[in-house]
């Protein structure tokens, strides 16, 4: 808190938010010899992942590529349990770090910073918390991440709505039952998508509100083999050189080929294997199709027609199917999306109609 004679707390840095940015820079703050304090409003470490608890939540990145490569010894310590992390491991990998570094005497929970100004005169911010603290700091770091704010729709009458509703961004801690409930879901996004087929097997009936229909291809979650897990340890320092050396934080191989250059017959075949190993292959497999709009196409048909040899219901199956081009809207993966729709317990409603 701010000194007896309220003169402010004087530190080196201030950072805000305790998930994977803000960790890691007070651990490099410190490691500086720089006094640094960070500022979270969640009582606990994780960020993102401590407040996003729904059913289903699940990282899309492969947990082997998910990791601080700070330390070598920190990589070889964790262990994950399948190729893409659910929010409990990847929350818990997050308590595990912020353990070992001893990061915790550095973090004050339950404190939001309310205002930070520059004084140009002394070259330093001056921090408000809502908690009455104002601190002086040379460095103001903001780790916040681009989803931290729940967006909740001024929907009419939800205030007088008498039962209950849930955001995917604050989830309770404690779980949901929906068993015996009519639930609607509204939004039919990444947290959606992942949340739709868990709360479809335990609802009496689920209905979907769907604006934009989504293309997304089947993760392919599975356990990881102990074999699998040895050998990503082993790599460690091959793998971090292609972390950084890739265009999005994962060595990720691009065809060398266009779409254009295959017959429909091959191109079919390369589809069909990407769609079966899962995850974000199927956009990789070809060197244009993301910058080749005829290109694209081939692949954004592809998708289109698995939705129809997936959905049962024609109707259901044509306002699932998107109407632009894959990849245009943030690339989906998921585990029984489309599925989920032949179940006699879900319905679908396209609030565009």
């Amino acid at each position: 808190m701010s000194t007896a004679n309220n003169q402010p707390t004087a530190l080196d840095a201030v950072v805000i938010g305790a998930g994977f940015s803000g960790l890691y820079m007070l651990y490099r703050l410190r490691e500086a010899g720089l006094s640094v304090r960070v500022y979270d409003a969640a009582d606990g470490v994780g960020g993102v992942w401590y407040w996003n608890r729904y059913p289903g939540a699940r990282c899309d990145s492969e947990s082997i590529y998910y990791n601080y490569t700070f330390s070598e010894e920190l990589y070889k310590e964790w262990t994950w349990n399948s190729r893409y992390p659910e929010q409990p491991d990847i929350l818990r990998y997050l308590n595990f770090v912020a353990d070992k570094f001893d990061l915790r005497p550095n973090i004050q929970f339950k404190t939001r910073i309310t205002s930070a100004e520059f004084d140009e005169t002394a070259s330093r911010w001056q921090l408000q918390t809502d908690g009455g603290e104002t601190i002086s700091a040379k460095y103001f770091i903001t780790g916040v991440g681009c989803i931290s704010t729940a967006n909740i729709p001024n929907f009419k009458g939800l205030n007088s709505f008498k039962g209950k509703w849930y955001h995917t961004g604050h989830w309770p801690h404690e779980k949901v039952d929906f068993s015996g409930k009519r639930v609607g879901i509204i939004g039919t996004g990444s947290s959606g998508v992942q949340a739709i087929p868990v709360i479809a097997q335990e609802a009496a009936h689920l209905t979907v509100f769907q604006r934009t229909p989504q293309y997304s291809a089947p993760a392919r979650n599975r356990p990881y083999t102990e074999e699998e897990i040895l050998q990503a340890k082993a790599n460690f320092s091959e793998m971090k050189q292609q972390v950084r050396a890739s265009a999005g934080g994962t060595p990720v191989q691009t065809g060398d080929r266009s779409a254009l250059q295959d017959s429909p017959e091959e191109r079919q075949r390369v589809f069909e294997e990407a769609w079966a190993l899962g995850g974000h292959a199927i956009l990789t497999v070809y060197n244009d199709l993301l910058t080749d709009e005829e290109a694209n196409e081939t692949v954004s048909e592809f998708i289109r027609t698995k939705i129809h040899e997936i959905v049962q219901d024609p109707e259901t199956a044509k306002k699932l199917t998107p109407y632009y081009l894959y990849g245009t809207k943030r690339a989906i993966i998921d585990t029984d999306y489309y599925e989920t729709f032949n179940r006699s317990n879900v319905s679908l409603v396209d609030v565009r109609c």
